[in-house]
C-alpha cells in the first residue's frame, strides 16, 4: 500500500482510538449524577448545554473519521457498475481494433488473415479477464487498480501533452 494511504489510515485509526477512549457515556453519566441534586437552574442548564455540545462535537468527529475511511476505501475499490462499464468499453475498443486489423490483412492474403485471427483470439482472452468476478477477486487480494493502472496512464498522458506543448513552442520559435 502506498505510504500516503498508510499514513492517512494510521492517523484516522489514532483519531478513532482517541474518540473511543474518551468514554463519553461514562463522563455524561457522571456529570448528570453530579448535577442531579443541584438547585441552581442556571448551573444545571449550563451543564446540560456543555454535555450536548460535547456530544455534538464527538458526533461530528466520528462522522469525519467515517467519511475519511470511506474516501480512502473509494480510492482503491472499483464498483461492479464500473467494472461492467470497463468491460463494455474494452469490448468496443477491441471490436474496432479487430475490424481495422482484418481490413488491413485482407489484401495481404490468407497467412496474414490467420495471424490477425490469432491476435483476435488473444484479445478475446484479455477481454474475458475483465469481469466482475476476476477483478473483485484481485481487489480482495490487495490489487489497487487506480494506483497500478490509473496513475501510470495519467503520467503517460501528462508527458505526451507536455511534449506536444514543447513541440509547438519550438516550432513557433523557428
Amino acid at each position: 500500500m502506498d505510504t500516503i494511504y498508510t499514513t492517512e489510515l494510521v492517523a484516522l485509526g489514532a483519531s478513532l482510538a482517541e474518540l473511543a477512549v474518551k468514554g463519553t457515556a461514562t463522563a455524561v453519566s457522571t456529570k448528570i449524577k453530579a448535577i442531579r441534586d443541584e438547585k441552581n437552574t442556571d448551573k444545571v442548564r449550563n451543564t446540560y448545554d456543555e454535555i450536548v455540545s460535547e456530544l455534538l462535537l464527538e458526533r461530528d468527529e466520528a462522522i469525519r473519521i467515517a467519511q475519511s475511511y470511506k474516501s480512502e476505501l473509494e480510492k482503491v475499490v472499483i464498483s461492479d457498475e464500473d467494472i461492467q462499464h470497463l468491460h463494455n468499453t474494452v469490448s468496443n475498443i477491441l471490436e474496432i481494433i479487430k475490424s481495422i486489423q482484418i481490413a488491413n490483412a485482407l489484401p495481404k492474403g490468407e497467412d496474414e488473415i490467420a495471424k490477425v485471427k490469432s491476435q483476435v483470439e488473444s484479445y478475446e482472452q484479455i477481454k474475458e479477464l475483465i469481469s466482475v468476478d476476476t477483478l473483485k477477486t484481485m481487489q480482495l487480494l490487495g490489487f489497487n487498480y487506480k494506483a497500478a493502472i490509473g496513475e501510470p496512464l495519467t503520467e503517460i498522458c501528462a508527458n505526451a501533452i507536455s511534449k506536444l506543448g514543447n513541440k509547438t513552442t519550438v516550432s513557433k520559435r523557428k
